[in-house]
């Protein structure tokens, strides 16, 4: 995943913090990182009923709002996949799924908060380490789309 934002000039830095297996939450993230959970973001892989896999970006102190997404996704429902579906469809493992370099690219939706900073976190790929980086760039970089997805819980 680095090598793809190397080649396409982005900048970024890769941020570790120490993996609680009982605790795998964004929360838990943001606080080994001493950030703001709005910043710490999560990727969650859905399926629509028509159009099938896509992926949320959401904030996270959120929750994925299916109804927006399923309406923004061109979808009249959608659901999460299942945490056995995760690897062999993304080739991340649950904690560790970021939206770069997914073993297929799917439809990608951002929260719009994410707008509202100058760099946010989201997974590096692996547990243990996240990517800070521009959500503009990032964004771009995923051909991604900026909608309101996700709620508070």
């Amino acid at each position: 995943m680095a090598r793809l934002l190397d080649k396409a000039g982005i900048k970024y830095e890769l941020i570790p913090y120490v993996v609680d297996e009982s605790d795998l939450s964004a929360q838990h993230i943001a606080a080994q990182l001493d950030e703001d959970i709005n910043r710490v973001f999560k990727t969650l892989v859905l399926r629509g009923d028509k159009t099938g896999l896509f992926v949320c970006v959401i904030p996270g102190n959120m929750e994925v709002n299916l109804k927006a997404a399923a309406k923004i996704s061109s979808n009249k429902s959608a659901e999460m996949i299942a945490v056995k579906e995760l690897l062999p469809l993304t080739g991340y493992i649950r904690g560790g799924c970021s939206p770069i370099g997914m073993k297929k690219h799917y439809p990608t939706y951002f929260h719009s908060t994410c707008l509202d900073f100058d760099y946010i976190y989201v997974s590096a790929g692996v547990r243990g380490i996240q990517l800070k980086l521009s959500p503009k760039e990032l964004v771009g970089f995923v051909n991604g789309t900026v909608a309101d997805v996700a709620e508070l819980f």
